[in-house]
């Protein structure tokens, strides 16, 4: 069972459901997140963990942790979700936290890798699958695609590129990870 974890739209999201994954709950940090109504408009489970209603960081992830546990989540996939993760919910999911990110990593990872790709001046950009660590984006990687930069892109058009990849590539991660045909170096 999959547990999703989204921040804003939920086109991610959206890719999982269409490709008939079996996602049983999705919670976010954002309460007004949209992938939280798609979540509903599927008739799945979801649910809000603002950090601002909670003492610490850790306590919310563990109180999120455990929702996805009470759900029977063995799988917690990562969708546009925008907050690091503490050790307490890294624990609870060893070896068992996917990502999706908008750069071919290890190169610029964190929350603005298009517009850093495009800064440097990049010819190619892409999507990453990998495993969370502890890290920022530091996780091994499970898959990779490239995208071209074109000449006159702007953040919003490599991006929307990506995402189109992003769609097609993590739903394709999650169910090879789930037939164990992608290999994890952490034993669950």
């Amino acid at each position: 069972m999959i547990g999703v974890l989204v921040s804003g739209e939920g086109t991610n999201l959206q890719a999982l459901l269409d490709a008939s994954l079996p996602v049983v709950a999705v919670a976010s940090n954002n309460t007004k997140a949209r992938g939280l109504d798609r979540a509903v408009r599927a008739g799945i489970e979801a649910g809000a963990f603002p950090t601002v209603e909670y003492e610490s960081r850790e306590r919310r992830d563990d109180e999120m942790a455990e929702w996805l546990a009470e759900r029977e989540v063995e799988l917690v996939v990562l969708a546009g979700y925008m907050q690091l993760l503490t050790a307490p919910f890294l624990e609870r999911f060893p070896g068992r936290i996917l990502n999706v990110h908008p750069s071919l990593l290890p190169a610029f990872p964190g929350a603005h890798a298009v517009e850093d790709a495009l800064e440097h001046g990049v010819k190619v950009s892409g999507a990453t699958v990998h495993l969370v660590d502890e890290g920022i984006d530091t996780g091994p990687i499970l898959l990779q695609e490239a995208v071209e930069v074109r000449e006159g892109d702007t953040a919003e058009t490599l991006h929307a590129r990506i995402q189109q990849v992003e769609h097609r590539l993590l739903p394709e991660a999650v169910r090879l990870f789930l037939d164990g045909k992608l290999t994890t170096p952490v034993s669950p």
